[in-house]
């Protein structure tokens, strides 16, 4: 079987979406080339698997994938993916451990998930879309009894840092928090002397993030395989934002 029963619907005036756990080779391919389209266009990144249109790594066997499809053309539109502490165990380590020294992780009370290779495809990339993403997020978070939630998010780069720097000057005034664990980036990104009157909007999934509750753990990691700052984000689900705690029904 190919995908799950439906576990999260949603209907708009243009648009019926279902949010599905991607099971099997074909809805893994689906959402490879969903990567591919996203990160190649958008970001210019240098891809495992582009010679066959796909962006696929090692840790793609070792996670759980789930998505969003519209239902009137039977597209996937919307991916991410999930490694949870055993596999990362398995693997000897979590995506987020090649960018990042995480100090502090061990001491981390409870079952730990990784999200990372969030992507959604342009005409998507709204609150109805997200919330189907995020519901289906919620049953795993659920089902696994996972306390905490963490990944890395990214800002473009190809305006040489400026977006980045002008963003994480927004981050850290509002969202930086290392008392739970410190990211200490591999390669960090070089400091620039931004004009005060320069500001950024945050990327809309950065920005999701931080609306869910999710706190920033340190400075952004040059990642120059997809050309962006990708910032380490943790979430403990008992410091989830209420508005959204509906839909992350044990986490309350």
């Amino acid at each position: 079987m190919t995908h799950s029963a439906i576990t999260s619907e949603r209907k708009t005036p243009e648009r019926h979406l279902r949010a599905e756990r991607l099971l099997g080779t074909h809805a893994l391919r689906e959402a490879q080339a969903l990567r591919f389209r996203v990160f190649s266009t958008e970001f210019g990144a240098r891809l495992k698997g582009a010679e066959l249109g796909l962006d696929m790594d090692d840790y793609d066997p070792h996670c759980s994938h789930i998505g969003v499809r519209d239902l009137a053309s039977g597209e996937l539109v919307a991916t991410t993916r999930l490694l949870d502490h055993q596999a990362a165990a398995g693997l000897g380590r979590f995506y987020s451990e090649e960018e990042f020294s995480l100090h502090g992780l061990a001491r981390l009370q409870g079952p730990l998930l990784e999200i990372g290779r969030t992507c959604v495809a342009p005409g998507y990339r709204n609150g109805a879309t997200i919330a189907v993403l995020w519901s289906e997020l919620a049953e795993v978070l659920n089902e696994g009894g996972y306390r905490y939630l963490m990944g890395c998010a990214s800002i473009p780069m190809k305006d040489g840092g400026i977006q980045a720097q002008a963003v994480m000057q927004r981050l850290r005034e509002r969202y930086l928090c290392t008392e739970q664990l410190r990211a200490e980036p591999k390669t960090p990104l070089p400091r620039l002397k931004l004009l005060g009157n320069v500001s950024a909007e945050l990327p809309p999934l950065l920005k999701a993030y931080m609306r869910l509750g999710a706190k920033v753990c340190g400075e952004p990691c040059w990642d120059p395989d997809f050309q962006v700052a990708d910032v380490f984000i943790l979430l403990k689900r008992d410091e989830l934002c209420p508005r959204y705690a509906r839909h992350f029904k044990a986490a309350v």
